[in-house]
């Protein structure tokens, strides 16, 4: 999918689906350090391409994050060579390759304290209601996967009082 060899995501709707299927490896990654992250830019210009997943190593296990229309979200595991060309690519004009990405760098090799799912849980009627996103808790900061409407968005810092933490695991 999208062009990324052995890449294919599972997407799921809701608290109740993400935390049964995913909660308890999300939780394992508490106490792991971050050792790498990828994102998908365009050689050309440098533009991520939010649509691909957002890839996230902790000592040896691998998460790959990724949100579609308002409310699915994919967690795959370990099937991402982020070494590997993406190939098949329908834009001939645009050449996508993995990267890093400046605001997870800060959070390279510390050790993850804690892992939430984020409920979007508005005070008034939001069509993004019961939107999830994946928040990594480390020592100086945190960062959240989050879904901006059909794509991946993140997020640094405290995320707006509107998200209902659902705490997974911590350290």
């Amino acid at each position: 999918m999208m062009g990324i060899p052995g890449y294919e995501p599972t997407f799921l709707v809701g608290l109740k689906a993400i935390r049964k299927q995913h909660g308890p490896a999300l939780a394992a990654l508490a106490g792991r350090t971050l050792t790498r992250s990828a994102v998908v830019r365009f050689v050309e210009d440098g533009d991520w391409y939010a649509e691909c997943p957002v890839v996230l190593g902790f000592d040896g296990i691998q998460a790959e994050i990724t949100h579609s229309k308002f409310d699915e979200l994919s967690i795959t595991w370990n099937t991402i060579d982020t070494t590997a060309a993406i190939s098949g690519w329908e834009d001939d004009e645009l050449t996508p390759a993995w990267s890093g990405d400046e605001r997870l760098e800060p959070f390279g090799g510390q050790t993850l304290r804690e892992v939430t799912l984020l409920e979007w849980r508005p005070s008034r009627r939001d069509l993004a209601a019961g939107t999830l996103a994946v928040e990594f808790v480390f020592e100086t900061g945190r960062f959240h996967i989050a879904n901006a409407l059909d794509e991946n968005s993140i997020e640094v810092g405290e995320p707006h009082p509107e998200w209902v933490r659902h705490r997974l695991g911590h350290c």
